[in-house]
């Protein structure tokens, strides 16, 4: 299990790029070691603060696999970085990682948060028919992690699992339980390793926060 790019972006004008026309989601691998700060990894941005911004957002990883699979699907060749995401990775499951559990990538130690989901500089920025609709069916989504310990990572790096929740959900039930499920959003909630913004989207799905 290993990391293959980190990668970064900085924030550029985009009229595609919804009501804020500003993104970052074009991100490029660089070498070296990279510094991983409170919010995230040194040299990259985020261009909707508001929606992308919260320190349960700080790295997104997505799976090398997951790639190969849409390349397949999309019958186009995807780069590392090609969603947006900071680690692109080769050999653990990110989909099923869960809430809670705990990488050391470097020096570094990371938190999975939560699923990404598609919004609609995604999609535009992808531009492919119906595409928020066919990444929400599929479900290969990867995930957001927070930062534990500030540290240092680069290419190639080993990824540890050093902590695994026992009654947390995994990427994939989160994201299922966001879109409605609620048997899957009460186990989330039940779970001591879910960040408080869970309880905003219970609100949604459930039509309360209480577990």
């Amino acid at each position: 299990m290993r990391v293959i790019t980190v990668n970064v972006g900085l924030v550029v004008d985009a009229a595609w790029a919804g009501k804020l026309n500003r993104t970052a989601i074009d991100k490029s691998a660089v070498d070296g070691r990279v510094r991983v700060e409170d919010n995230g990894l040194a040299g990259d941005e985020r261009g909707d603060q508001v929606n992308h911004g919260s320190s349960d957002q700080a790295v997104y990883s997505y799976a090398r696999e997951d790639y190969d699979w849409w390349q397949e699907e999309l019958g186009r060749e995807l780069r590392d970085g090609q969603f947006g995401e900071n680690l692109t990775t080769e050999g653990i499951d990110v989909n099923g990682a869960m809430l809670g559990e705990r990488w050391r990538i470097g020096t570094a130690l990371l938190e999975v948060t939560r699923p990404r989901v598609p919004c609609v500089v995604f999609r535009n920025w992808m531009g492919e028919q119906g595409w928020m609709k066919r990444f929400t069916q599929v479900g290969r989504v990867g995930a957001y992690l927070r930062v534990i310990e500030r540290g240092e990572l680069g290419r190639g790096d080993t990824i540890e699992i050093v902590a695994r929740p026992d009654n947390s959900v995994t990427v994939t039930e989160a994201f299922r339980a966001y879109h409605g499920d609620k048997e899957l959003m009460r186990r989330l909630l039940a779970s001591p390793s879910r960040s408080a913004r869970w309880e905003k989207v219970a609100e949604r799905v459930l039509g309360s926060a209480t577990p």
